[in-house]
């Protein structure tokens, strides 16, 4: 029912910052938790952030705490992943992600709808 697009991968320094934006057609992103995920070569989709419906609760990775900010606005029907401080280990493909629960999940298997990734690559 909702189709999710993600934008804003490239490449960009060790150090440096980037925000990742997620946007929604096809239905409106205040009836969904909102979550990034990402997946490396050869590993694991791993969690990176999720928000309530409303922008009151998130939660974060260990990998990503204090690093990351996941934010939404649902008048513009987009989700955010502003990351800042980037490591090469950080390289991968950035997926956002749609789930019609009402805990913020942090397994891949509870989110519904999914975006086609955008590739973040952290250079040394």
């Amino acid at each position: 029912q909702v189709q999710l697009v993600e934008s804003g991968g490239g490449l960009v320094q060790a150090g440096g910052s980037l925000r990742l934006s997620c946007a929604a057609s096809g239905g409106t992103i205040s009836s969904y938790n909102m979550a990034w995920f990402r997946q490396a070569p050869g590993k694991e989709r791993q969690f990176i952030a999720t928000i309530s419906l409303g922008g009151a609760r998130t939660s974060y990775g260990d990998s990503v705490k204090a690093r990351f900010t996941i934010s939404r606005d649902n008048a513009k029907n987009t989700a955010y992943l502003q990351m800042a401080y980037l490591e090469p280990e950080d390289t991968a493909v950035y997926y956002c992600a749609a789930s019609i629960g009402g805990y913020l999940q942090t397994d891949p298997a509870g989110y519904l709808y999914w975006g086609q990734g955008t590739r973040v690559t952290v250079s040394s």
